[in-house]
């Protein structure tokens, strides 16, 4: 949960004007408001933290169960002083929870700017503000951040380094599975917004007889949509608004459903003045990881046929579709973990990437980039001949989508996902 001091100030301030000078060291009122926004995001901020109960063992001893519970706070804000940080120590320590800091140094001013521009212009502090005016103001703000500022040194505390935007990074006191994850995921980042593009497959010959699984191939309705989703792609992915090219990539599973619907996309070779090899645009890459949720023993069965015949099965998966899993198959707790690498990896791309994948898979590709709570995945709509874009911004992530197909009437494509 991020507890952002920005937004607990600007509800403390109100209407007093909180411009540049509002940010001024020597400014003893905007000072104690600001003090009083992050007393009240910290305090919330550690009754969140004390709330996170662990599922303990009904043993009588004080044991809980390992990797079942968990929370991460975010405190949002500069934290520009040594004395600062030791304050934020003093409040959380009781709590028993780990504290990180991130520390992020930028002497790019190219970035500094593009920065500005991208995350401040027109939003929060600066709604209705010209744009010129606000990059004057907000640099001002950065000066008088730099009057109190100690770079971030204490060899006891626990830090990363983001220098330029992740050029370099530096880490003191990183120990453990979660600080260790928390900088693998940091080390992928980078200021690019990169859109994502989710496609499931075309209709497959199991799609049609409803039937789960498998790796059956297209019909001639699935034929029709690769086809278009090759054209799409080529014209919406490969080239921007102006009709310039761009880089651009493919991921599709190992299964011959997405291999055959992406097989329409365009390959031409683009030589960029200067560039030392030459890109081939969308060249596909396979992942397994990208595979469709493993049914196991029912795999390329009906719902109706797992009912008649497993129905406790059916009964525990409508009871818990999240958690359940099939019989020498997999669950969507399986799922989430078998595509974290595939979200760092996802994380890492500087270039539009198109993934045709399947389903479940877009449920959980879906609900990671829109932040939703890993159990709500289950319920995002993933339909057939549609390309789902989502583009990162500052305030979270945008989606679009655009059906390529036109669904007939009366006419199911796909078995419904109880």
């Amino acid at each position: 949960r991020v507890f952002n001091v920005g937004d607990y100030r600007r509800r403390s301030a109100g209407s007093v004007v909180q411009d540049a000078s509002f940010f001024d060291p020597n400014n003893e009122e905007a000072l104690r408001m600001r003090h009083e926004a992050s007393e009240t995001a910290l305090s919330e901020l550690v009754d969140w933290m004390k709330s996170i109960e662990p599922k303990r063992l009904d043993t009588g001893e004080d044991c809980y169960i390992s990797g079942d519970f968990g929370a991460v706070a975010f405190f949002d804000a500069t934290n520009t002083s040594a004395e600062r940080r030791k304050w934020i120590i003093d409040k959380v320590l009781p709590t028993g929870a780990k504290v990180i800091f991130l520390e992020s140094i930028c002497r790019d001013e190219q970035i500094i700017t593009r920065n500005i521009i991208a995350s401040k212009v027109g939003v929060k502090d600066y709604v209705g503000v010209d744009p010129e005016a606000a990059v004057r103001d907000f640099r001002e703000r950065i000066e008088k951040y730099e009057r109190v500022y100690e770079e971030i040194h204490e060899k006891e505390l626990s830090w990363i380094k983001l220098i330029d935007a992740g050029r370099e990074i530096a880490m003191n006191n990183i120990r453990g599975f979660l600080p260790s994850k928390i900088a693998q995921f940091l080390m992928n980042l980078h200021m690019t917004r990169t859109p994502f593009y989710l496609s499931r497959h075309g209709q497959s010959e199991y799609n049609r007889l409803g039937k789960i699984g498998g790796d059956s191939l297209l019909t001639e309705m699935g034929e029709e949509y690769a086809i278009k989703l090759g054209e799409w792609a080529s014209t919406n992915i490969c080239h921007d608004a102006e009709g310039s090219i761009v880089p651009a990539r493919l991921w599709t599973s190992s299964l011959q459903r997405t291999i055959r619907t992406a097989r329409h996309v365009p390959h031409p070779v683009i030589t960029g003045p200067g560039a030392e090899t030459d890109w081939i645009q969308m060249r596909p890459k396979v992942f397994r990881n990208i595979d469709e949720i493993f049914a196991g023993t029912c795999d390329g069965m009906t719902y109706e046929e797992i009912g008649e015949l497993y129905p406790d099965e059916a009964a525990s998966r409508k009871a818990d579709k999240f958690a359940y899993r099939y019989p020498r198959g997999e669950s969507y707790i399986d799922l989430i973990a078998r595509l974290e690498p595939i979200a760092l990896e996802m994380e890492r791309q500087r270039e539009p990437l198109l993934i045709v994948g399947h389903q479940a898979i877009h449920r959980v590709l879906y609900g990671y980039l829109m932040g939703f709570p890993r159990e709500k995945c289950i319920k995002v709509e993933i339909p057939l001949n549609t390309v789902i874009k989502i583009t990162p911004t500052e305030a979270g992530c945008e989606e679009e989508r655009f059906t390529l197909i036109q669904e007939p009437p009366n006419v199911n494509l796909d078995p419904a996902s109880h």
